[in-house]
C-alpha cells in the first residue's frame, strides 16, 4: 500500500473517533468544546500543508482553504442571523468539515453540508411528529453536520 494512502486512511480513521467523540458530547451537552474543535482544525491546516508540499500540488490545499472559509463563513452568517439556533462550536466544527470535505473535492463539500440540514430536518421533523419536541425545542446540530460530513466523504 502506498504510504500517502495509509496515512489518509489513518487521518481519516482519527477524525471519525474524534467525529464519535464529539456527537456524545453535543448530543448530551449541546456543546461542541473548543479544546476538541480548534486541534483538530489546526492539526488538519497543517496536514493540507504538507500534503501540498509532499504532492507538489497546490490546488487541493486552496480548495480545503476555500471550503474551511465558504462552509464556516455560511454557518457564521447563519449564527449571526439566529443567535438562538447555530452555536460558535458548530460554527468552528463547520470549518474543520468545510477543510476536510474540499480536501476532497466541490462535489464532497455539497454533499456533506447539504446533507447535514436535510438529515437535521428529517430527525426534527421525527420528534416533532412523535410529540417529542416542538418548534422552539433545541436540537444539537452537531450529530448531523458530523454524519453529514462522512457521507459527503464517501459518496462524493
Amino acid at each position: 500500500m502506498d504510504i500517502r494512502l495509509a496515512l489518509i486512511a489513518l487521518v481519516h480513521a482519527a477524525l471519525i473517533g474524534v467525529g464519535v467523540w464529539l456527537i456524545v458530547i453535543d448530543a448530551r451537552t449541546h456543546r461542541l468544546p473548543n479544546r476538541i474543535v480548534l486541534p483538530t482544525l489546526g492539526c488538519l491546516l497543517a496536514l493540507v500543508v504538507v500534503d501540498a508540499l509532499a504532492m507538489g500540488q497546490g490546488a487541493p490545499l486552496v480548495r480545503a482553504l476555500l471550503g474551511m472559509v465558504i462552509l464556516g463563513g455560511f454557518y457564521a452568517v447563519l449564527r449571526a442571523l439566529s443567535r438562538a439556533g447555530m452555536g460558535g462550536g458548530d460554527v468552528k466544527l463547520a470549518a474543520v468539515i468545510g477543510l476536510v470535505l474540499a480536501w476532497h473535492g466541490w462535489q464532497a463539500l455539497a454533499i456533506g453540508a447539504a446533507a447535514a440540514f436535510v438529515l437535521g430536518a428529517l430527525y426534527a421533523l421525527v420528534l416533532i411528529l412523535l410529540r417529542r419536541a416542538n418548534g422552539s425545542t433545541r436540537i444539537a446540530f452537531g450529530p448531523w453536520m458530523i454524519v453529514g460530513a462522512l457521507l459527503g466523504v464517501l459518496l462524493g
